[in-house]
């Protein structure tokens, strides 16, 4: 008879378990700063390889770009995460838009000036007289002009403001462009055009870069969540690093026009600039948060004063 029970009993807590609902997962939706490719390796690495899943979240991954930019979406309440530049940030603040940096992805930029190696034009001195493109009005405008005065660059310079297609830089319209050394510089180089690139750090000019970021309101009401988001999203940067041929193949999930070759290329040389130091991946310096506040001061880019320490939080990061 107690056998009986007892495997009655069994079979009841079998079926009750099996009818309790799961635990839900939090959804949350990251808006990434651009479109979908492997300069966001580490979140979709995050994604595919469960570690998202392993944290109790469910997270959709939007792409960005000029029609969908990061700091509006998330800072309208119906997005909770985001991935901006460094810069971006303190200007928000300085209009009094509560967004709050988590993690510096890349902490040196992958902003460059190139030019076509045929061209000769390897420093900003060799800039005189040429056809220099120029994008207007934002901080890849700050660098470049910051970069003329550090290097000393004289002479008259015929500035073309441009946008994203490099078809004049490829056609000799202009002379130099800016652009990103993780993708427009590779794009160059898989046409067939080899370059000279021209580094802003060399003269002296570091600036953080990818940051992700939320909104004071999300760390005030939702602590946990935010640190269990940031782990697992720091773990999947690391893997990232670590495998990087992986990372580019789960990237082509993301973009029906992607190409293996190239997000392999762009994930290869994201690395250094991801871990330009041995500090580990998401780490923020004060120092570094001052000094970018000081160029965007004298640049005019912020115009109103910002407490720079509150503009963003290392207690989310992994100790």
């Amino acid at each position: 008879m107690k056998r009986v029970t007892l495997l009655r009993l069994a079979a009841a807590a079998i079926l009750t378990a099996h009818l309790a609902p799961a635990v839900a997962a939090d959804a949350v939706t990251v808006r990434l700063k651009w479109f979908h490719q492997a300069q966001f390796a580490g979140f979709y690495v995050a994604k595919e390889k469960g570690f998202y899943k392993e944290a109790g979240l469910d997270v959709a991954l939007q792409p960005g770009g000029p029609d969908f930019p990061a700091i509006q979406m998330i800072s309208g309440g119906n997005e909770q995460f985001g991935v901006t530049g460094a810069d971006q940030i303190l200007v928000a603040r300085s209009r009094e838009v509560p967004v709050v940096a988590l993690a510096v992805l890349y902490r040196k930029s992958p902003f460059v000036l190139f030019s076509l190696k045929n061209s000769g034009i390897d420093a900003p001195e060799k800039f005189a007289g040429k056809r220099i493109g120029v994008k207007l009005g934002g901080n890849e405008e700050l660098i470049y002009r910051a970069v003329l005065k550090k290097a000393g660059s004289t002479g008259p310079i015929n500035e073309v403001p441009v946008k994203f297609d490099m078809t004049p830089l490829l056609t000799g319209q202009v002379d130099v462009w800016p652009g990103y050394v993780i993708n427009e510089v590779l794009t160059a180089r898989e046409k067939g055009f080899d370059v000279n690139v021209i580094w802003p750090s060399k003269y002296g000019i570091n600036l953080y870069a990818d940051t992700l970021f939320t909104t004071e309101k999300m760390l005030r009401e939702k602590p946990e969540l935010v640190q269990r988001f940031v782990a697992a999203t720091l773990k999947g940067w690391n893997y990232a690093v670590a495998n990087p041929e992986e990372a580019a193949k789960l990237t082509l999930k993301y973009g029906p026009k992607l190409t293996f070759d190239h997000e392999y290329a762009m994930m290869r040389e994201s690395i250094p600039l991801l871990q330009p130091d041995k500090a580990p991946i998401g780490s923020m310096d004060p120092t570094a948060w001052k000094s970018l506040y000081d160029f965007l001061m004298q640049g005019g880019f912020i115009k109103k004063a910002v407490e720079v320490d509150k503009a963003y939080a290392t207690n989310f990061l992994p100790k």
